[in-house]
């Protein structure tokens, strides 16, 4: 197979069923030593057991594979540490972290808890945190990583009842982001993935025959295609079903109004103009909006 992970040690967070669980067999199956964490809890966050992914560590050691079993949270930043460290002390290395972990804890706006907003942020966004500050220093000591966030639909483009999600999974792409350039001399990669699958997260809000279709199976090239040691960094996968698409955060060229006490309706006039995606660019970094502002700023004093 021309994808191959021999000798590459990986981490797969929410790896003991659904997505992860496959990911973490593809990996396994093309030479990778995987750490399979999963806390066992249930879809809402609620309970834990190590035997989800104990169960999937078997199924890679039954086809020849190598692997161990963490029953850690993501929430847990000690946790997480304890859990690198397993992987180092085992393996001596981690090459790959695939940050999957999530929870759903879904309701419109109005009648959301704050409690379950921040119980979702806190598994997405500060679960991938936790795991991406416990390997960095790994990684940049041996100058080779490639990091995996799993962002969503929802967070690039919303859904009714995901606020909370919605939040936290667009959050991670703007981690993925810095992470990239603040990992670059290191030759640690940092990439997104947005999955459609069916899995116990996303079964009741599909139909049957659309279920038929999206199986888990069917995302994980992209997210081998992202974690391997040929990836690109700074890329947003989309993948589901058998398509693969790309998704990106874009800058329109704009226009210059200046100040002034009628610009605010001039922009309202002009808005249009402003939002239309004609010569729109991909920043490198978040300065790209600054340096656009700037240079129309002093063309228009020359």
């Amino acid at each position: 197979m021309g994808l191959d992970f021999t000798g590459r040690v990986a981490i797969v967070t929410g790896a003991g069923g659904g997505l992860g669980r496959q990911h973490a067999l593809a990996l396994a199956a093309r030479g990778a030593k995987v750490l399979v964490n999963d806390l066992g809890g249930a879809v809402d966050g609620s309970g834990g057991s190590v035997s989800a992914a104990q169960g999937v560590v078997n199924e890679i050691m039954a086809a020849g594979g190598v692997a161990l079993a963490n029953g850690a949270s993501v929430t847990d930043f000690a946790a997480v540490q304890a859990m690198v460290q397993q992987a180092l002390d085992a393996w001596g290395r981690v090459d790959i972290l695939v940050n999957n972990a999530g929870i759903l804890r879904d309701k419109s706006f109005a009648k959301m808890e704050m409690d379950d907003f921040r119980r979702v942020v806190d598994v997405h966004l500060m679960g991938a945190a936790h795991c991406c500050k416990a390997v960095w220093p790994h990684m940049q000591a041996q100058h080779y990583g490639r990091i995996l966030m799993t962002t969503s639909s929802t967070g690039l483009y919303g859904n009714f009842g995901q606020a909370n999600y919605g939040a936290a999974k667009l959050a991670q792409v703007g981690m993925m982001q810095t992470l990239a350039i603040e990992g670059a001399k290191y030759g640690i990669h940092v990439n997104a993935l947005a999955p459609t699958a069916a899995t116990r997260m996303t079964e009741a809000l599909f139909p049957q025959e659309v279920l038929a279709a999206l199986q888990p199976e069917s995302v994980v090239p992209a997210m081998l295609v992202l974690t391997h040691e040929s990836a690109p960094t700074r890329t947003i996968l989309c993948a589901g079903g058998g398509g693969f698409e790309a998704a990106h955060i874009t800058l329109t060229q704009g226009i210059y109004l200046g100040t002034g006490a009628l610009v605010a309706e001039q922009l309202a006039e002009r808005l249009a103009e402003t939002i239309d995606g004609t010569g729109q660019q991909v920043p490198q970094s978040g300065s790209a909006q600054g340096t656009l502002e700037v240079g129309k700023a002093m063309a228009a004093r020359r």
